[in-house]
């Protein structure tokens, strides 16, 4: 009976993670959708192309050497675990662990789970980098981050390992990421900085007394689409993180955690609204989709502890402060055209310090250490990644190319042929 029961929790377990990982790998058409909306028309196909190209790019660089680094894998050449082992050994090692009701997954399926936020991570670097960087220094970057800078602060936070032997963001200061608000999101964002402040503003953005000029997406539609996209896929990016389903408990903090994350990108929706017409006077479409992203950003974190109340509140303050985060970034001339900076960067930040409210396990001493050592670790070498690549191929295409756009010089081809307005 007992391995009936084992048995049973194991596919329960495994097939729940199986279908949350196609939730998050689904949200990588969200982003090439929010991002070919928010780009101009000229550069809609290339922006495509990096999205398909860093997703297959992060999962064979994850498989290589990704997932040994940071859980000690050895999947390339060693295998994965399907689920072959006898019964009888797979209880043993649960009861060794101190299996009672505890979750119990095909290894493969973990890999498949955790492989599609590596892809989430690199997506965010696509967008802030869009419409003026060289195709091959993307694709080059894509692989040193999947491979080895996000794997590496993954070692130290999820994977438990300690930092270079000096501390244990774990064990000696409590830091606390259900989800991934600093590991995944700000990750992506503080690797996206790096690369914006090397290659530049893009031709036309600023002018000579540092008035800020527009340079709207040439498809809302398309980028409304992506965000409702990625807000059905973050159902399986926060839920697949409970990691099981195969219990009452499991399954009440699943549903808990899924109306979680949905209150709180209503309440990112709301908050930015009502700041871009304070601002503006404008309902500003793109950001309210931004909010809503921000809302889902900031409850990543912790969205197992608070009341759907305090969801819709973290949500809503996420909300607020991408607004005035995308406005701010324009200040200093840090051109991101769909606002990835801010939305998984400042507000993810937010994510983290938002934990202590609402757990008593976290602290916001701990949650500032482990966001310092995630940022400075990811942009220190995403930095030294984008200097090398822009001294040895550089990162930029020429300004001709960028006038003309960059579909046709990196891709030979236009999304939009009959309607591209140069």
């Amino acid at each position: 009976m007992e391995d009936q029961i084992f048995q049973l929790q194991y596919a329960m377990d495994t097939f729940y993670f199986l279908v949350c990982g196609a939730l998050v790998m689904w949200m990588a058409a969200g982003f090439a959708m929010l991002e070919a909306g928010l780009v101009r028309a000229k550069n809609t196909t290339e922006i495509l192309t990096k999205n398909v190209m860093l997703f297959a790019i992060a999962c064979t660089a994850y498989l290589v050497v990704g997932y040994d680094i940071m859980y000690g894998g050895g999947l390339f050449l060693d295998g994965i675990d399907g689920g072959e082992t006898l019964v009888a050994d797979a209880l043993a090692a649960s009861a060794e662990a101190g299996f009672e009701g505890g979750s119990v997954y095909s290894s493969a399926s973990d890999f498949f789970f955790q492989v599609v936020f590596v892809a989430t991570a690199m997506s965010i670097v696509s967008g802030a980098v869009a419409e003026r960087m060289k195709l091959s220094a993307f694709a080059f970057f894509a692989v040193a981050m999947t491979a080895f800078i996000y794997p590496m602060e993954g070692a130290w936070t999820w994977g438990g390992e300690s930092v270079f032997g000096l501390y244990s963001l774990g064990d000696d200061f409590g830091f606390l990421d259900f989800a991934g608000s600093g590991i995944v999101h700000m990750a992506g964002a503080a690797a996206a900085l790096a690369g914006v402040i090397l290659l530049g503003a893009r031709k036309g953005k600023y002018g000579a007394n540092g008035e800020v000029k527009p340079i709207p997406g040439a498809n809302l539609p398309l980028a409304t689409l992506g965000t409702f996209i990625l807000w059905m896929g973050w159902f399986g990016f926060n839920g697949g993180s409970v990691l099981k389903l195969g219990d009452m408990a499991s399954a009440n903090a699943v549903a808990m955690v899924f109306l979680n994350t949905n209150a709180a990108a209503a309440g990112g929706v709301i908050a930015a609204l009502l700041m871009a017409k304070m601002l503006f006077g404008k309902a500003d479409l793109t950001m309210i989709l931004n909010g809503a992203l921000a809302g889902l950003v900031a409850i990543t974190a912790g969205p197992d502890t608070p009341t759907p109340l305090y969801a819709t509140l973290i949500g809503g303050v996420g909300g607020a402060l991408v607004v005035i985060s995308i406005v701010m970034m324009d200040k200093f001339k840090l051109d991101d055209p769909v606002g990835a900076i801010s939305v998984h960067g400042v507000v993810g930040l937010w994510g983290l310090l938002a934990v202590p409210l609402t757990n008593s396990d976290a602290s916001f001493t701990g949650q500032l250490v482990g966001a310092a050592t995630i940022f400075v670790w990811v942009f220190v070498t995403s930095f030294i990644v984008w200097a090398v690549l822009k001294m040895v191929m550089g990162i930029r295409v020429s300004e001709e190319e960028e006038y003309a756009g960059v579909d046709l010089s990196e891709c030979g081809m236009e999304a939009y042929p009959e309607f591209t307005d140069r």
